[in-house]
């Protein structure tokens, strides 16, 4: 194969991997659909490991057993399809680097940068799913990559070609990897926080329903830790990536460790939000719905340092490659 036939199967990798998502969507709006009337909450999120054993649920009549199962079956299937698309996403990574001439990373511009994170987000999400339980969270998960996925042909689309020279460093390679496993990491304790927001407003106000999405949904105390976890996991490698690496990669590139770029700075901004969400957490005891918001404004940091600075701030900075 050619180079411009690798460029043009990874374009048909994300289109595959696209509706793959979307039919991952679609299955776990049916799988809510179909338990908008039954009660039964979600069983709590397994916290020890991967591998343990799954609570039980509750006793109910045989047609309630009948109705779980179906909700079970697309749950599942939209958990399968997730999967069978992230395989797809990666594929057209690898390709996308295939394509260019000579072989490179595939983030050298805004669209390989989006690509590559918005595959983070899913390889996370199965991941920590795993680990904790979080099926509950795919809807959201599928939705958000379906709407980023879209934005990213629409409107970053650009050709494969080669990398600009700042980019030559294998430093480059650790840096945007460990970026986007914490961006992953990030992206699911959103997903989280906004998600305990939420039911947390609908318990105080009295109209949390016993049936629908939100009540099936693990308790607050439970989606409140499991925020918390997948932040104090993406933290530090956030660190790494944010606070070593890239410098590293800058000395290389631009002759010094910090330059006082618009992106060296909110990358610096995010850190400390981030910091300061899990120093709240871990000294004051702050929990529930403040520490929520502290993760949710961290989340709009990083997304506006990983997109804004390039499109606000156009090429007063260093990193202004990486919007084209």
């Amino acid at each position: 194969m050619t180079t411009a036939d690798f460029a043009a199967f990874s374009n048909n990798a994300v289109a595959a991997a696209s509706v793959v998502y979307v039919l991952a969507f679609l299955a776990h709006i049916t799988e809510f659909a179909l338990a908008r009337k039954l009660a039964a909450p979600v069983a709590e999120p397994v916290l020890v490991g991967a591998g343990a054993p799954t609570p039980a649920p509750a006793p109910a009549g045989a047609a309630d057993e009948d109705d779980e199962l179906r909700v079970d079956k697309f749950g599942r299937i939209g958990v399968a399809l997730t999967i069978l698309g992230c395989v797809l996403h990666f594929g057209a990574l690898i390709s996308r680097a295939l394509g260019s001439d000579p072989i490179r990373v595939p983030w050298g511009n805004m669209y390989e940068f989006t690509l590559a994170g918005t595959f983070g987000v899913s390889v996370m999400y199965l991941l920590l799913s795993r680990r904790y339980g979080l099926r509950w969270m795919g809807l959201w998960v599928t939705a958000f990559l379906v709407v980023v996925l879209m934005l990213d042909v629409l409107v970053l689309y650009v050709p494969a070609g080669p990398l600009v020279p700042a980019l030559h460093s294998y430093w480059l390679v650790i840096h945007v990897v460990a970026a986007v496993i914490a961006s992953g990491a990030f992206a699911v304790g959103a997903i989280t926080s906004l998600l305990y927001l939420l039911k947390s407003r609908a318990v105080e106000r009295g109209s949390l329903a016993p049936t629908g999405y939100l009540a099936r949904l693990p308790e607050l105390r439970v989606l409140d830790r499991v925020a918390y976890r997948v932040h104090a996991f993406g933290f530090p490698i956030w660190t790494f990536a944010a606070l070593v690496a890239g410098p590293v990669w800058a000395e290389y590139a631009w002759g010094s460790y910090w330059n006082w770029d618009p992106k060296e700075v909110w990358a610096f901004i995010t850190w400390v939000i981030y910091a300061a969400y899990l120093h709240a957490r871990a000294t004051a005891g702050w929990k529930g719905k403040l520490a929520a918001a502290i993760a949710l404004v961290g989340f709009a940091s990083l997304l506006f340092n990983f997109v804004g600075i390039n499109f606000f701030f156009g090429n007063g900075s260093m990193h202004s490659y990486a919007g084209k």
